[in-house]
């Protein structure tokens, strides 16, 4: 994973304050300029956990 820009695909669409294009919450979307490589790198690992969880239940965009 060496790249760690925003992943944000341009698909803002919320279900449960999560983005069903990029995983990520509201708070985090609003922080990740502040955050630092480690940091990033959890919160990608988390919004791909949530991105699964979505698409188990049918609500992800593609």
């Amino acid at each position: 994973m060496a790249d760690l820009k925003n992943p944000c695909i341009k698909v803002c669409a919320f279900k449960q304050d999560i983005c069903v294009g990029c995983g990520l919450r509201k708070a985090e979307i609003k922080a990740w300029k502040k955050l630092d490589k480690p940091e990033r790198r959890a919160l990608l690992a988390e919004a791909d956990m949530r991105l699964l969880g979505l698409a188990a239940t049918g609500r992800r965009k593609n």
